[in-house]
């Protein structure tokens, strides 16, 4: 028995009494100390993951892509005037979508996880292949970038409306389009989103297009977030690379 702060009486165990392990450290209590250890350790991983592919990997990314950026910004001034080959290993040129501000997207050949990992847009080459307005040749320009992660170039599509600029910039040229429908959300699998004449759009005839894509909602892959663009017209390059009003 002893004594507490009010005066007042309580009993203690015997020393050497109760052979039984301590209150709360039984085989129960055990596996659930084991389980609270094994949660707060999976919540750091997972925290760790959230960060290295929302953080992590866009800082990664833009690394890379402004490197590959630069590489394509020195061919072209080291080139001779006129139209010079693509390079569709560095790149091919610059998507501009004042709407999303993320600035200058350089875009490559190919939409596989490889090549949108690089922080960058790609060109579809696969199932339905791009028709590149250097071309000079009516058909579809479409584009793939991530949403999130690995640059995320895409992830404020959805700030872009009806009638926002789009510009793609190659060495010699500006291609000014102007947006005209957006799908905000469709399936996957649907390709016909990328045919050289989008009717989904509400097109029927051949032009001169661009269509964005890329995942929705943020964070999952589930569906396909889709902008098209017509071109209005387009703008030859200046020795100061003056862009067009629309970026100004």
């Amino acid at each position: 028995m002893a004594a507490t702060a009010d005066g007042t009486e309580e009993h203690t165990a015997a020393s050497g009494t109760g052979g039984g392990p301590p209150r709360g450290q039984g085989p129960i209590a055990r596996a659930v100390s084991f389980l609270g250890e094994l949660l707060i350790t999976a919540g750091v991983v997972l925290g760790l993951f959230v960060v290295y592919s929302l953080w992590w990997t866009n800082v990664v990314a833009d690394r890379h892509a402004d490197r590959q950026a630069d590489r394509v910004r020195d061919h072209w001034a080291d080139s001779a005037t006129g139209p010079g080959a693509l390079d569709t290993k560095d790149g091919i040129g610059f998507l501009h979508v004042p709407a999303m501000r993320n600035g200058a997207v350089l875009v490559e050949k190919g939409t596989s996880t490889d090549v949108l990992d690089e922080g960058v847009a790609g060109y579809y080459t696969d199932p339905a292949k791009a028709v590149l307005p250097t071309t000079g040749k009516k058909g579809n320009f479409t584009l793939a970038a991530h949403r999130d992660g690995h640059g995320a170039k895409f992830h404020n599509i959805d700030k872009v409306h009806e009638g926002d600029p789009v510009v793609f910039e190659t060495k010699d040229k500006w291609y000014v389009y102007k947006v005209y429908s957006i799908l905000p959300e469709t399936s996957k699998y649907n390709v016909d989103v990328l045919a050289q004449v989008p009717k989904e759009s509400g097109r029927t005839k051949p032009g001169h297009y661009i269509t964005l894509t890329t995942c929705t909602p943020v964070y999952t892959s589930r569906y396909r977030y889709v902008v098209w663009a017509e071109l209005v017209r387009t703008e030859k390059v200046d020795a100061k690379r003056t862009p067009p009003a629309e970026l100004r």
